[in-house]
């Protein structure tokens, strides 16, 4: 009998929050579990998105079983149609998160090649050596699950994201079936949700913003603007319940709002009576106190409704006093700032803006440190591995391990790249943790691609290099014609600028700059230099330092050299003509 191996490893989701994407591969059988994207940083001017490099799902594709998704938030299903486009294996997720993958594929001409198929919490997924099993949990949106890799080394339990929610709005969280799967000590390893590991207590219920949605809606008496995650299905719900109690008709804006509360509508997750939903474009038909506006843009976007609105130019909403806007949703780390300029241009323009979590218009998906403890206690798990959080809140989240009895030498903190191998012999079983780091050969790849536009990983370092660059100092551009057989000049330099400088305030320096380059070309031409780099970086380390001189900024350089085109013999001339 040899040895048999279970490995566990992120591709992303590690140390950050967002591009979930995990991989447990038993021998030759392999399960990915969520396909997640991330919003960029500041310092990616122009990235649409971000998401984790799949190198090694490329080179093993043939051993996968599946992608295995635990909801339908972007964090954990937004990377789909670009990790199918090079990796086409069946996905697999409940009923209302495949309703979301369904869209997002149809958009990008992904659906009719793509095998989905829906589970069923209660089914068992067998394969050659492992089997899937599922259990559900409480979260912001419908249809959330676990996953439970079984292999012959022991089970591998896969949370999702979750919370324990004794009053939920929707189904409640299988915890039967949870302490089900930890009895006997059958987990092998336990990934587990550290988003909310930091914060004391339990994770308030769903219900508790109902009451506070209400309450908003009794005093409220102009039109309310609602403003939240387009996938917080059950928030969306509880609007629709008060609008009925209320009277008040609902406009959706926003192109995510409006697909994500028609699909869960269809699916029976969203009940809004008959004539409820009115068409944006009719809101100026009906009395305010009658009206609410359903919008995207809660975490400050800049091209999402509310922002657009806060800014005066949405083209069919515009704020007037009396409005009611509710911010139900708690700001992503890094977009602080644009969530606070938007509430201040809103009250600026006369509404009375509702935000903060001591209005209890948000309740967190994610567990606090006694829901993280309670699954830790169902699951009993022999090996502990924290996910899905920044660094600081897995390390937490390990300290509340050991608060419950998992021993500290059994829990790891790992890093995408790092591989938990579990190997099992006639004789032993033995954990390896492979770091990624200072291998000259890591055994997996990880990092990040940037998607830019249609671009899948064609912008990288160089490119955002430059492009903080060009926000930084502009650009300089110089531009001539010169004959080099005769050595000779025939137009320019001309230099020209974009984000430097204005141009005519700083006609003195450009003047300067212009008699610079000339002589700079004109001792070029005299020493017999043709090489084309040759020039352009002669000419760069002439300006260069020139402009630093006078502005302290370094624009960057660019030196677009023309030749002339040779005159074709006569007798070419004499052909082509007749």
């Amino acid at each position: 009998m040899s040895e048999s191996v279970v490995s566990i490893f992120a591709l992303g989701g590690l140390g950050e929050i967002g591009k979930n994407m995990y991989v447990i591969q038993f021998e030759d059988e392999i399960v990915v579990v969520d396909s997640g994207g991330k919003f960029p940083e500041e310092d990616m001017p122009g990235i649409d998105l971000v998401i984790p490099d799949i190198s090694y799902l490329i080179q093993h594709k043939g051993k996968i079983k599946g992608i295995f998704l635990t909801h339908g938030h972007e964090d954990h299903i937004g990377a789909l149609p670009y990790v199918l486009k090079q990796v086409n294996v069946p996905v697999y997720g409940a009923a209302l998160t495949i309703g979301l993958v369904e869209a997002k594929l149809k958009e990008h001409r992904l659906l009719r090649e793509t095998k989905l198929h829906v589970i069923d919490p209660e089914q068992t997924l067998p394969f050659e050596k492992i089997s899937l099993s599922f259990f559900r949990t409480n979260h912001t949106i419908p249809d959330s699950l676990g996953i439970a890799v079984h292999t012959p080394h022991g089970t591998v339990v896969h949370t999702g994201d979750f919370k324990f929610d004794l009053t939920p709005i929707g189904n409640s969280a299988d915890i039967a079936k949870m302490a089900q799967l930890g009895e006997n000590k059958q987990v092998l390893a336990l990934l587990s949700d550290s988003t909310n590991s930091e914060r004391e207590g339990g994770t308030p219920s769903e219900k508790v913003v109902g009451e506070a949605i209400d309450h908003i809606f009794h005093l409220a008496q102009g039109r309310i603007l609602f403003s939240t995650f387009a996938s917080n299905v059950y928030r969306l719900q509880q609007v629709v319940q008060a609008a009925v109690r209320y009277r008040r008709k609902i406009a959706l804006i926003g192109r995510s709002m409006e697909k994500v509360f028609e699909i869960a509508q269809r699916l029976g997750y969203i009940k809004a009576p008959e004539g409820m939903l009115i068409d944006a474009r009719d809101i100026d038909r009906y009395k305010a106190e009658e009206i609410v506006i359903l919008c995207t843009g809660s975490q400050g976007e800049p091209m999402a409704a509310l922002t657009r609105i806060a800014q005066g130019s949405h083209r069919m909403v515009k704020i007037i006093p009396g409005d009611t806007v509710v911010y139900s949703s708690s700001p992503i780390p890094g977009n602080d700032v644009n969530i606070n300029r938007s509430i201040d241009l809103l009250f600026r323009a006369g509404a009375d803006v509702k935000y903060g979590s001591h209005l209890e218009i948000h309740a967190s998906g994610h567990g606090s440190q006694e829901d993280l403890k309670l699954m830790l206690n169902l699951m009993k798990p022999k090996y502990f591995i924290p996910i899905h959080g920044e660094y600081r809140m897995l390390v937490q989240h390990a300290k509340l391990a050991e608060e419950v009895g998992i021993a500290s030498e059994n829990t790891f903190i790992l890093e995408n790249g790092d591989v938990f191998r579990h190997t099992k012999s006639p004789t032993q079983a033995t954990v390896i943790i492979e770091r990624n780091k200072n291998q000259n050969n890591p055994s997996v790849q990880s990092g990040i691609v940037l998607v830019d536009g249609s671009g899948i990983g064609d912008v990288g370092n160089i490119v955002l290099r430059d492009r903080k660059r060009f926000a930084q100092d502009g650009i300089m551009i110089v531009v001539l014609t010169v004959d080099m057989k005769e050595r000779k000049v025939l137009a320019g330099p001309d230099l020209v600028t974009r984000g430097f400088v204005y141009v005519r305030e700083s006609e003195d320096m450009m003047r300067e700059a212009t008699q610079l380059t000339r002589q700079t070309v004109h001792q070029l031409l005299e020493k017999g230099i043709t090489s084309w780099a040759e020039w352009k970086q002669q000419i760069s380390n002439t300006l260069t330092p020139y402009f630093i001189s006078k502005t302290n900024r370094s624009p960057m350089m660019m030196t677009i050299i023309m030749e002339p085109e040779t005159t074709p013999p006569l007798d070419e001339q004499t052909s082509t003509s007749s």
